[in-house]
């Protein structure tokens, strides 16, 4: 493990110099028309890729409807899972080929997968034909990188280990009605299967006041949703110049009338009863935590680096239950890390029936270069953890479809997301607990919050009709 690192906040003369740089490239008579940007894994690329897009328009370059239809095509990379690396890499691979029949296509790839140790000389040595490589740290200065690399016809690489907190860049976002929000980045728990500490650094905190000044601005540009993000949220409030804990935070940002307020992701040793009671007591978080539980073995969740064990993780569902009852829970689980006996996976099985969630994302456990648990002994052969995966899931979606029905003849509203994608009578989106809901309605219906009455479940979806 690193040593703890002081965040370099970006000053104003840097955003100034940046923003220079965005105006030298729109002025440029070569650079790219069009761009399209391809996202690779969690909510904070999104919330990257959001902010490319912004940095982009700035320079004057437009979304292109498709990546074969860009001038620009830019992989905003993860690299969380072994196949979301070798997707990204086959996809990159592809492009070179594109670009035999049309050689002034540019591309870029940024994102988790560059910040590896090794990964800038491998992007040099097996994808010369890329133009521009950077990592997270170094996403504030895209505008400068991209200049030079439009005037060079050498692939530029920039890997930086820097903590930085970079406020005020542009945001194109995806939609108009929701928006991400980072409350912090990095990671400072080394689960020993998880690289995100060492592409992502280290914890670090965004001031409240600057938290709240960019909540106001999107609640004033009519949005309905704000989702917080960070690797960690319960531990918000390292290295600020003002104690604040992730539930002061959420108690004035809650203040500020914003409808909807949800956050992602939880880590289970820092659920405080303190959080828990401003969940009880708030007026717009809605009534869902995302919980990742990992395993529901005591010696596999040591092993793992969790700080927390089977009853622990309990007690802290049931006091989100007691104190928000009807709460949606979610959660994350990996099975086959190395060392898992058929008992022990059995353990997670008997947890996911005790807390019986609204839904589970659910893994194959995936060695990465760099972790204690790639190092481990007794690597769990492919075909176990398969099987016991398909278990797993077969497992949660029976519990689901039972857990759901306490829905049945509720009142919910939701914010409609779009059309369903089996008719175009009906539409779809998320409701205050976290599930999916269709019911009908039609276009003018999306961005709008719409009451209704749960009538059915099928699937992982809830049926209902307006009220």
């Amino acid at each position: 493990m690193s040593m703890e690192r002081t965040p370099i906040h970006v000053s104003e003369a840097e955003q100034a110099r940046q923003q220079s740089f965005m105006e030298e490239i729109r002025a440029l008579p070569q650079r790219p028309e069009t761009y399209y940007v391809v996202t690779y894994g969690c909510q904070m690329n999104a919330h990257d890729s959001e902010k490319i897009a912004g940095m982009l328009e700035q320079m004057g370059i437009t979304p292109a409807p498709s990546r074969e239809e860009a001038d620009f095509v830019i992989f905003n990379t993860c690299c969380v899972r072994d196949n979301a690396e070798r997707r990204a890499l086959g996809n990159v691979t592809w492009l070179k080929e594109v670009r035999k029949t049309r050689p002034r296509l540019m591309i870029a790839v940024c994102g988790c997968m560059i910040q590896q140790p090794g990964m800038a000389e491998k992007i040099l040595k097996q994808y010369p034909f890329i133009d521009l490589a950077f990592g997270t740290a170094n996403l504030h200065l895209f505008p400068e990188l991209m200049l030079q690399a439009l005037n060079s016809d050498r692939t530029l690489v920039r890997v930086s280990q820097q903590d930085v907190i970079a406020e005020d860049l542009p945001v194109r976002r995806l939609r108009a009605d929701s928006a991400y929000l980072t409350i912090m980045y990095g990671c400072d728990n080394f689960c020993s299967f998880c690289i995100v500490p060492y592409v992502r650094g280290r914890e670090r905190s965004r001031e409240p006041e600057d938290i709240l000044r960019e909540a106001e601005n999107l609640l004033e540009a009519g949005v309905k949703e704000i989702m917080l993000l960070g690797q960690n949220v319960n531990s918000y409030g390292k290295g600020l110049e003002q104690p604040c804990s992730f539930a002061q935070l959420l108690k004035r940002l809650d203040g500020l009338g914003v409808p909807r307020l949800r956050f992602i992701t939880s880590h289970p040793k820092d659920l405080s009863d303190a959080l828990i009671e401003t969940l009880a007591g708030s007026e717009h978080i809605l009534p869902q935590f995302h919980l990742p539980v990992q395993s529901g073995n005591d010696e596999i969740l040591y092993q793992m680096n969790r700080h927390y064990t089977r009853e622990q993780y309990l007690s802290r569902v049931r006091a989100l239950r007691a104190a928000v009852p009807g709460i949606g829970l979610s959660t994350d689980i990996i099975v086959g890390f190395p060392g898992e006996t058929e008992e022990q996976f059995q353990d997670t099985m008997t947890l996911v029936s005790e807390v019986r969630y609204d839904s589970a994302f659910t893994f194959i456990y995936s060695p990465r270069e760099g972790t204690r648990a790639a190092r481990l002994p007794e690597q769990v052969p492919e075909a176990v953890s398969g099987d016991r995966i398909q278990r797993l899931i077969a497992l949660q979606e029976s519990l689901q479809q039972e857990t759901l029905q306490r829905f049945l003849g509720m009142k919910e509203e939701v914010l409609v997301e779009g059309l369903s994608r089996r008719s175009d009578k009906a539409v779809s989106g998320k409701g205050r607990h976290g599930v999916s809901i269709t019911m009908p309605g039609t276009l003018t219906d999306v961005g709008r919050i719409v009451p209704c009455r749960v009538t059915g479940v099928k699937n992982n979806t809830l049926m209902a009709e307006r009220i």
